[in-house]
């Protein structure tokens, strides 16, 4: 087995030279403004019982939640495939990590703190004995903290695995809250070679627990979080829905970051065009997926005729909801479907741009639909004011700064399987013990 690439690369001290420029601290700063001032003013609105006001939190909380995860996921998958082409920009997607944290600390509150004034079933039971069951308060407080705990656990744990590899190899970098967290990473490191196929081993091994986690997870989280808004509502096709369209913005969100960053680090020999189509690749197929199980939901309930199921539709697509209704089709599916079909509009910055934030609007509003919809039925007008933009860009504002500051404190490319003289040694899998191939079987 070979233990050289055969192909040039950047040294490790060319990398480690981009990747060390400083991002502006104004930005952290301005983040940091956004989510005191938003949240602040939600805060306001929380204390005295706004229904509003938690309604908005719940749309923010789903919305910024499911992408981080699906990000987290999409960089696990790149493990389980041993994709070797994202190894520039798959650390860009590891540091949504950082907001599944306060995420879990927001969920407590939602539990807490403000469910009766989320949910309906809280203050009245539904009439049904298995929702009344399913949805009994104790049970869907531990089913909720059980299963989101174990995403965030899972997710933090891959990421560690990640990040860790590339610590321990290069020179002391990075903002000085994490300096005892990278001291532990580089605390029993060994010899570069081991530790590529030890992390290759573990990380393989992580991936597929977490993908079946993560799925599993967000099928129950959408049920109990978003669903149960209608609590007479049923789809079994709703929870694939859910974390697919989170799936889709967090490949939306790298279409804009991996930009901003290839920009900011000045790393364009790096982070190359073939990069950024493939990203506009993947952002094209799963808007293709997220429409085609959109639909599918909506014709097997439209084919059905279904009193219990048909209502939920109905309501949506009846006034005050009908335009929002409308242009969430057209912003998260039509423009980005027909849009990308092309390869210049994938590689080429504003349009690429464009679609991305058409596309992750539209579904910001497929997810307030889903809860304002179900909390409010149909009023004379559409709930959309200071509460709904207050919170939204304090949320905004907080996934930001903790983005930021986790790019600030670990290495911001996969250094180690960039420039490692060992690193497609991977593509064949070792016993990390012996360092001997291991049988095809296995």
């Amino acid at each position: 087995m070979s233990s050289h690439h055969d192909s040039p690369g950047p040294t490790r001290d060319d990398i480690v030279r981009l990747m060390s420029a400083p991002v502006p601290a104004r930005l952290q700063q301005v983040c940091l403004a956004l989510a005191v001032i938003g949240l602040g003013t939600w805060l306001a609105g929380a204390a005295t019982g706004n229904a509003r006001a938690w309604q908005a939190w719940q749309v923010n909380w789903l919305f910024f939640t499911v992408m981080s995860s699906a990000g987290v996921m999409f960089a696990a998958v790149q493990r389980i495939t041993t994709a070797r082409w994202s190894r520039p920009v798959i650390r860009f997607m590891e540091g949504y990590v950082a907001w599944l944290p306060i995420a879990f600390v927001m969920l407590m509150l939602t539990i807490f703190v403000g469910k009766e004034h989320i949910f309906p079933w809280v203050i009245t039971p539904p009439t049904k004995h298995e929702k009344a069951i399913w949805l009994g308060t104790t049970f869907w407080t531990l089913r909720s903290i059980v299963v989101f705990g174990a995403i965030t656990w899972l997710s933090c744990w891959y990421v560690y695995t990640s990040v860790r590899l590339d610590v321990g190899l290069v020179p002391e970098w990075g903002a000085r809250w994490a300096k005892g967290l990278r001291d532990r990473m580089r605390a029993g490191y060994g010899e570069e070679r081991r530790e590529i196929h030890t992390t290759h081993s573990l990380q393989g091994r992580l991936a597929v627990i977490l993908a079946i986690v993560f799925a599993f997870g967000w099928i129950v989280l959408a049920w109990d979080h978003s669903m149960s808004i209608d609590p007479d509502f049923y789809s079994t096709m709703y929870g694939w829905q859910f974390f697919m369209a989170g799936w889709l913005m967090s490949l939306m969100a790298l279409a804009l970051i991996v930009r901003a960053w290839r920009n900011s680090l000045n790393a364009h020999t790096l982070i190359t065009e073939s990069h950024l189509h493939d990203v506009g690749k993947l952002c094209f197929a799963f808007t293709a997926f997220w429409g085609y199980l959109t639909f599918s939901q909506f014709l097997v309930i439209w084919y059905g005729n279904m009193g219990e199921e048909t209502f939920w539709f109905h309501k949506r697509l009846s006034a005050p909801w009908t335009g929002t209704a409308i242009a969430v089709g057209i912003m998260a599916f039509v423009l980005p479907f027909f849009g990308l079909l092309g390869k210049f509009p994938k590689i080429f910055a504003p349009t690429m741009t464009f679609f991305a934030i058409s596309s992750l609007i539209g579904l910001y509003f497929h997810q307030y639909l889903d809860i304002y919809a179900g909390a409010h039925g149909n009023p004379a007008s559409m709930p959309f004011g200071i509460w709904e933009i207050a919170t939204f860009l304090g949320f905004l504002g907080l996934w930001g700064w903790s983005y930021l500051a986790f790019m600030n404190a670990f290495p911001r490319m996969r250094v180690v399987l960039m420039t490692s003289p060992y690193r497609d040694e991977v593509q064949v899998p070792c016993d990390p013990r012996t360092m001997e191939p291991l049988p095809a079987h296995e």
